[in-house]
């Protein structure tokens, strides 16, 4: 009889310990996603069309979550450097493979957190008017049809230095052109109002292919592959915002999607936090389910 009563104070006891450590280790957890809260996610921002509309509905969802949100503007190797240091907590806007150098660059120190869309076309653009331009082969002989000249981005993006590499490659008499995206593309639609050959480095998601009529060059040598837009991390911010590290890693949207944000912020003149917004209350399932809820 005693050894009954003993063996159930001690049962009794043991469930009490579980009991206790289960509750501490509950608290302990709502107590570090809610101490987090509050803290800054700094998002680094280039200056691409693309950044924009996922960078502002990833930060308004956070701002709701209860942290505060800034944004940094620099080119991509300022970004994914700004990450690496700890100086950026999130990139929205990473293409791989192309930017793959950054992410062996850096190694550990970024977080390759989560794929927003796959298969966004990227390469050498031309008008669809150019009948006889299909394949960047087909420019040689043609160069000066185009005053030898290709149009690209900022000097240092990888896109750039790829399209350098695929000159010599297919031994083109062109010179690529660098200026900002916005520059490029006031180029390009001088040239496109005209009907004047024009050939110019493209992607989607873009307003430029709602706005021209536009073909990608096919090439056979494996430059600017079919590119996954990534969301990347600096790999503390899983620690320091846990309950924001699972939200990002839950990122996803649609590519046409993007493209119609675009049009709107770019085309119409909207704001880009209201249509980021808007965007939010159509598709609060999709937020729901991001959120993990």
């Amino acid at each position: 009889m005693k050894k009954r009563i003993v063996l159930a104070v001690i049962t009794t006891l043991l469930l009490s310990i579980m009991a206790a450590c289960s509750s501490d280790k509950e608290a302990s957890s709502k107590s570090s996603d809610e101490s987090s809260k509050g803290e800054t996610i700094t998002f680094g921002v280039t200056p691409w069309t693309s950044t924009v509309p996922p960078t502002k509905i990833a930060g308004l969802i956070l701002e709701d979550m209860g942290y505060k949100v800034k944004e940094t503007k620099a080119d991509a190797g300022g970004v994914y450097m700004g990450l690496s240091r700890g100086d950026l907590d999130v990139f929205m806007d990473s293409w791989l493979p192309m930017h793959k150098v950054y992410l062996d660059k850096f190694g550990d120190k970024l977080d390759d957190t989560a794929v927003s869309y796959p298969k966004a076309a990227t390469g050498w653009v031309v008008p669809t008017y150019m009948k006889d331009i299909n394949s960047v082969s087909d420019l040689k002989g043609k160069e000066d049809e185009f005053n030898n000249k290709f149009y690209g981005i900022e000097e240092g993006a990888s896109a750039t230095e790829e399209s350098n590499d695929m000159i010599k490659d297919y031994g083109l008499d062109m010179k690529q052109v660098n200026s900002s995206e916005g520059g490029m593309i006031a180029q390009a639609s001088r040239k496109i109002a005209q009907k004047k050959p024009v050939v110019f480095f493209g992607w989607r998601p873009h307003s430029m292919f709602n706005k021209f009529d536009l073909k990608v060059l096919k090439n056979d040598k494996g430059y600017f592959e079919s590119s996954s837009v990534h969301v990347i991390t600096n790999s503390k911010l899983k620690d320091r915002a846990p309950d924001a590290y699972k939200f990002l890693s839950n990122w996803s949207i649609s590519i046409d999607d993007v493209e119609e944000m675009i049009v709107q912020i770019e085309e119409k003149g909207k704001d880009p936090e209201k249509v980021a917004r808007e965007w939010i209350n159509n598709h609060q399932d999709k937020v729901d389910k991001m959120m993990g809820k």
